[in-house]
């Protein structure tokens, strides 16, 4: 029997590629729902959405609670909980990769590798590459898991995903998930995933050297708080 698959895809100013990303993750027919979480946009992300076939919520500004205003309106049969980015540089049709082993019960969460998969020329910077590698051999280190990015397209169990307790508010939630993720003894896969330059908009993260600073910094301080935790 086919497991209840809720997507959730965090989304500020992304008018442009939104309806597109939406599509793609109906016509690969494993959600049951797709959920456009609006973070503050000022022009047509929600409408669009709305019409490629999404249900939008609103959240306050910050990737986190964009996330994790997603987790709130799921669905109360959701099992499998994914997450992309609405810029359409993820690559929906590869859902299935993450999905299958989660169906399989050979995993509980599995994370999309841009680096080990196949990128677009210009779709990562260095510094994206680097934090990736950094963060994975650190976490390697506290808790002998082997990552390889803290890309944003992923896959977890539900029940899983709430007994994590997550608390990132911003840029540094993929890289909480991950490390709470690996702490709570959680069996997890890294599979390889495709990526493509956004097709519209601007990121947020990597589009100004404000953003990159920012992002990193949020990052750098998730690091430090969760894996000092007791």
């Amino acid at each position: 029997m086919k497991p209840h698959i809720s997507v959730i895809i965090p989304a500020l100013d992304e008018e442009v590629p939104i309806g597109a990303v939406v599509r793609a993750c109906l016509t690969t027919g494993l959600p049951d729902e797709v959920i456009v979480v609006d973070n503050g946009s000022t022009d047509a992300t929600c409408e669009r959405a709305q019409a490629a076939g999404a249900r939008v919520v609103a959240a306050p500004r910050g990737y986190g609670r964009a996330c994790a205003a997603g987790v709130a309106a799921l669905d109360s049969q959701t099992e499998i909980v994914v997450f992309l980015d609405g810029d359409g540089s993820d690559c929906p049709e590869l859902m299935d990769r993450l999905v299958r082993p989660i169906v399989r019960e050979e995993a509980d969460f599995v994370i999309g590798s841009r680096v080990r998969g196949e990128r677009e020329p210009g779709s990562m910077n260095f510094q994206q590459i680097l934090a990736g590698r950094a963060a994975g051999l650190l976490l390697k280190l506290l808790y002998r898991v082997p990552y390889t990015d803290m890309g944003p397209f992923r896959a977890i169990r539900r029940d899983a995903l709430a007994r994590l307790g997550m608390r990132e508010e911003t840029y540094g939630w993929n890289l909480e998930m991950q490390m709470r993720a690996a702490r709570a003894g959680l069996q997890i896969l890294e599979v390889p995933v495709n990526h493509r330059c956004r097709t519209g908009g601007e990121s947020k993260v990597s589009g100004t050297w404000r953003g990159t600073l920012v992002a990193g910094a949020r990052i750098v301080a998730t690091l430090l708080r969760v894996g000092t935790e007791r």
